[in-house]
């Protein structure tokens, strides 16, 4: 998303996809739901918010035997996924003595992809280390894991634990490590 995490899109997109089972059927947008769910919103800022979603190609409103449902779309549930990655990112906590390297070659017709993939490994604490080469003290959480295989990105990536580094000093100074 190009907007920061937090925005009402994605506390919205995020019940969506909690209340849909991640993708399994689509959600009746009803008062009860909203009123449970959505409590400390206001039912303009709702609408606006789902009609933004909608324009975006995230969401599809269907309505059937006149009741309403919110669908996500291929690309809702792959935002989804990315926003769920980046939510559960791990804490940084005490270091195992093993670097994480994620490595990657993806194709220039896929710059978005790419550009998603480097701010994800970012927020999981990943820092560059060469041109498509990334590197942590920390493992790469398990949802980050699934958006790469969600998202056919896992078939351009190599992910390595490394035991041992030739010389090590400079990333322990970064990642501020004894």
């Amino acid at each position: 998303m190009s907007k920061k995490y937090g925005t009402f899109s994605s506390v919205l997109l995020s019940a969506i996809g909690d209340a849909t089972g991640f993708f399994t059927w689509p959600l009746e947008y009803s008062d009860s739901w909203r009123r449970e769910q959505l409590k400390n919103y206001k039912s303009k800022k709702i609408y606006d918010t789902l009609h933004n979603l909608k324009a975006r190609g995230l969401i599809k409103k269907i309505s059937k035997h006149g009741r309403h449902f919110i669908e996500l779309t291929k690309k809702g549930e792959m935002e989804t996924l990315f926003l769920k990655a980046h939510l559960s990112r791990k804490e940084k906590g005490k270091w195992d003595n093993k670097w994480r390297l994620a490595a990657f070659d993806i194709p220039e017709e896929a710059k978005d992809k790419r550009d998603k993939l480097r701010r994800l490994l970012k927020e999981n604490n990943f820092i560059k280390w060469q041109a498509s080469v990334f590197i942590s003290p920390y493992p790469l959480n398990r949802a980050a894991v699934e958006y790469l295989k969600e998202t056919g990105l896992i078939e351009f990536i190599h992910l390595a634990r490394i035991d041992e580094l030739d010389d090590d000093t400079d990333l322990k100074r970064k990642f501020q490590l004894a």
